[in-house]
C-alpha cells in the first residue's frame, strides 16, 4: 500500500480537499487501496461530521444523512414502513458485518467488480485510461449488456443505488467553495462513453452530505435480485419495484434494474407502456423486449438477456398479483 497522509474533517469544509479522498466506513475504498487501485496522497476521514440522522423533510419524505449505516438506514421503522424496497435492497447486499460499516454515501461510491479492474497487471481504461478493455474479449460473464461501450463494459455493482433510482431519491452534494447542488440518484451515476474513468458526476473536492427521499409512493414494493449463490453476491440481474394498480391496472411503476448497467438503469418508456394497462403476460412481455431492445451481450454474459426478459416477468407478475389483494 502507498504511503498516506490521514486526518479528521471536523465540519463539511474540512473534507472538501480537491486533492484528497473520503474516508467512512472504507469498506470498498481500502481494498482498492491495498491491491494500489487507488493511490490517494491524503485521506480525509469524515466520521466526526454530523451526517448520522434520518430525519423527516417538510415535505413529507426522509432525509438520509450520508453517514447512515447500511444497517441503520435497512432498519429504520420509517424505512421498512414505507420505502420497503430500500430496506430489501439493502438487505440483499453484503454481509451484516459489511452493512454495519458501509455508509448511505460510500455505498453510492463504491466501483465496479470487473475482475481486470481488480488485477492490475491487466488492461481497463477505467483504472488506467486507454490502456484498453481486456473483458470485452476476456471473460465477462458478470458484464454490462445495456449502456455499455467501446471502452467499458463494466457494471455498477450496488443494490441501494438501484432502489433509490426507483424511489426517485436526490443526492445532496456540497462542494469545495460551499455550494451545494442536489442530482437525482437516476443521475448520479455515468455511462462509461469515452471516459469510463469517471464513475459518477462527483467533481474533485465534493462530498455526499445525505440522500433524501420522497414522500412515501405506497404500493407494492419489490426486490428481487438474481445472483450466483443466495447471500453475499453481486446481481446477475436486479430488480426494484415500485407499483400500484388500481381497478385492476397499473396506475403507477417506477423499475431500476441492477447488473445490467455501468449504472442502475431505468427507461422511462417501459413504465409509460405499462402505466394505464392491465397486467398480462403479453404485457410484460412487450414490457421486456422494450427494456433489452438494444441489450447486447460479450459471449460470456449472452445470458443475462434472456435472465433480464425473465426477472422483469416475474416481478410484475408478482405485483400485479399483490396488487390485486393489497
Amino acid at each position: 500500500m502507498k504511503p498516506f497522509d490521514y486526518r479528521r474533517a471536523e465540519s463539511p469544509s474540512d473534507a472538501t480537499d480537491a486533492g484528497a479522498r473520503i474516508i467512512a466506513g472504507g469498506t470498498n475504498l481500502l481494498d482498492l487501496m491495498k491491491l494500489e487501485i487507488e493511490r490517494p496522497d491524503t485521506l480525509i476521514d469524515i466520521n466526526r461530521l454530523d451526517l448520522k440522522a434520518i430525519e423527516e423533510t417538510e415535505e413529507g419524505g426522509l432525509r438520509i444523512g450520508a453517514l447512515v449505516t447500511n444497517s441503520d438506514c435497512a432498519a429504520d421503522p420509517r424505512i421498512r414502513r414505507d420505502y420497503g424496497v430500500l430496506a430489501r435492497a439493502i438487505l440483499a447486499g453484503a454481509s451484516g458485518q459489511l452493512r454495519n460499516k458501509a455508509t448511505t454515501g460510500g455505498n453510492l461510491c463504491q466501483r465496479t467488480r470487473c475482475g481486470y479492474f481488480y488485477d492490475t497487471a491487466m488492461p481497463c481504461n477505467k483504472r488506467d485510461p486507454g490502456s484498453g478493455c481486456q473483458a470485452k474479449d476476456g471473460f465477462n460473464r458478470i458484464h454490462a449488456v445495456l449502456g455499455a461501450s467501446e471502452a467499458c463494459i463494466a457494471t455498477y455493482p450496488g443494490d441501494m443505488a438501484v432502489a433509490m433510482t426507483a424511489l426517485d431519491a436526490t443526492v445532496e452534494i456540497e462542494s469545495k467553495g460551499g455550494e451545494t447542488r442536489i442530482v437525482p440518484v437516476a443521475d448520479f451515476h455515468r455511462l462509461p462513453g469515452d471516459t469510463p474513468e469517471r464513475d459518477n458526476v462527483l467533481d474533485p473536492g465534493d462530498l455526499i452530505t445525505a440522500v433524501t427521499l420522497p414522500p412515501p409512493p405506497g404500493g407494492v414494493h419489490l426486490y428481487r435480485k438474481v445472483r450466483d449463490r443466495a447471500s453475499y453476491a453481486f446481481a446477475l440481474v436486479s430488480v426494484a419495484a415500485v407499483v400500484t394498480i388500481a381497478d385492476g391496472r397499473f396506475e403507477r411503476v417506477a423499475l431500476a434494474f441492477g447488473g445490467l448497467a455501468h449504472k442502475p438503469w431505468r427507461d422511462p418508456r417501459v413504465e409509460e407502456l405499462l402505466t394505464g394497462e392491465e397486467p398480462g403476460p403479453a404485457l410484460f412481455d412487450e414490457a421486456a423486449e422494450m427494456l433489452l431492445a438494444d441489450a447486447e451481450g460479450h459471449g460470456h454474459n449472452d445470458f443475462k438477456i434472456p435472465l433480464a426478459w425473465r426477472t422483469l416477468r416475474a416481478v410484475l407478475t408478482e405485483a400485479s398479483e399483490r396488487g390485486d389483494t393489497a
